[in-house]
């Protein structure tokens, strides 16, 4: 057995901002970093985002490992692992400058790309880096480069399909399952192709249809029926789907995907506030990102009203819901006492943070705008009696260096399907508006 031939990667700064973990997914290859990306790295310490959080802690690690060797004859990562090298000695290349004559960091980890290939030109030298454009400017210079690819999910198909439905089942079977609204035994059932836990899908024999779901806790396969929640009524088997497990306390952990329009977080309100007599506190938050990553500047006010205009939009879901209520009733009031005491609260995701999340419901908004860390972050926060819940559109992501691949929303849910605590529901039909539903298909 032929033992693979061992390379040498040269890290650009978004990647540890992304992952500060990185260096344990290199396996026996060398790593290297250009002293550049260390310069870089110290713009980011201060701060309470995740990637100030990343920096402070990537370079906590590299201090923890860091020898005499570090910048002469590498330091070894650890046992069937390369070595890290910090390159101090990178020359400006004339190549680079030739082609690019800006001098800006960019420009710089090329240099040092391209020294490093000269200098050892028996093995692969790679730039890994999240920067599209840097990528391709390496490759123009004949370079090989890449991605940082080891958090991608590799089926992104699994985020645009919709449920399963099984047609020509038997009749008696559709006609039990209306009897036993308990479900009923997985075993008695003889499905084309196989379900996973908290899977739901649609039965079919002619004009007979039931919705199901595969219960893993029960093992049984039961009738689902529309429920409404605080005046939200499912519109189609996906929302009726999404119901389902939003409203279950055996999961507890949720994601949403759809294009805009679907109702993702307004099922997911609407949903909660059913169930607030169940949990102490419910917890809205999404990231900022703000559109087109154009900040809006210096906004005036205390902590809440700064962060007003990127929580508008959760805002906007609890308006539609007190829209569908009968004003000055009973669920109308309970929403107004819960916003009083505090126990319906909209706010930043930065916030969470060193929170303790006990017997509450967290609905994060616009998770395809966090990376897997930050996911894992969020979910690790999660006490006894907590139910997380994730949405978003995996086609309309704001941060510059995540795609639909590697976003923390998709890879949470390549990672958790198939688990008993864990169900995820893909949304397909825009309920907003024909308006809406036109734009997310055709624009």
């Amino acid at each position: 057995m032929s033992r693979k031939k061992k390379k040498n990667f040269v890290l650009d700064t978004n990647v540890i901002l992304h992952d500060f973990r990185c260096l344990d997914n290199f396996e026996e290859n060398d790593i290297y970093l250009p002293i550049v990306v260390l310069e870089e790295l110290d713009k980011f310490k201060k701060g309470n985002d995740q990637i100030n959080y990343n920096a402070r802690e990537f370079l906590r690690q590299l201090d923890a490992i860091t020898d005499d060797n570090l910048f002469s004859k590498g330091t070894s990562l650890g046992s069937g692992m390369g070595n890290l090298f910090v390159e101090t000695g990178i020359k400006a290349q004339s190549q680079v400058y030739e082609i690019f004559p800006e001098r800006i960091p960019d420009h710089r980890i090329l240099s040092a790309v391209l020294e490093i290939a000269e200098r050892d030109p028996k093995t692969k030298t790679i730039l890994v880096t999240k920067d599209i454009n840097l990528r391709m400017k390496a490759r123009a210079m004949g370079l090989l480069a890449e991605d940082y690819i080891n958090d991608k999910v590799a089926d992104v198909f699994l985020f645009e399909k919709q449920h399963e439905t099984f047609t020509d089942m038997d009749s008696s079977v559709i006609d039990n399952l209306y009897a036993h609204p308990e479900g009923i035994d997985f075993n008695e059932f003889d499905l084309k192709n196989p379900v996973i836990a908290n899977e739901c899908f649609v039965m079919k024999n002619g004009k007979k249809s039931v919705l199901a779901r595969y219960n893993p806790f029960t093992n049984k396969i039961k009738k689902i029926d529309k429920q409404i929640c605080y005046g939200i009524q499912p519109r189609n088997a996906e929302q009726t789907f999404a119901m389902e497990v939003l409203l279950d306390p055996d999961i507890k952990l949720v994601a949403l995907t759809g294009k805009a329009g679907t109702g993702k977080t307004l099922l997911a309100l609407a949903s909660a506030l059913k169930q607030s007599e169940n949990y102490d506190q419910i917890l809205l938050a999404r990231p900022i990102v703000a559109l087109g990553n154009k900040e809006l500047g210096f906004l005036p006010g205390d902590e809440k009203q700064k962060i007003a205009p990127y929580m508008q939009p959760l805002f906007d879901n609890l308006a539609v819901i007190k829209n569908h209520i009968a004003y000055g009733g009973a669920e109308y009031r309970n929403i107004e006492e819960m916003q009083k005491n505090k126990k319906l609260e909209i706010e930043a995701l930065a916030y969470i943070r060193g929170r303790s999340l006990s017997e509450m419901i967290c609905i994060i908004d616009e998770a395809q705008n966090l990376t897997p860390h930050e996911i894992k972050t969020i979910i690790t926060r999660a006490g006894e009696g907590t139910k997380m819940i994730f949405a978003g559109d995996l086609q309309q992501i704001d941060s510059p260096y995540l795609d639909a691949q590697s976003n923390g929303l998709a890879y949470t849910i390549d990672k958790m399907n198939g688990q008993d605590l864990f169900a995820h529901v893909n949304l397909v039909k825009g309920e907003r508006s024909k308006l809406s539903e036109i734009a997310s298909t055709l624009l």
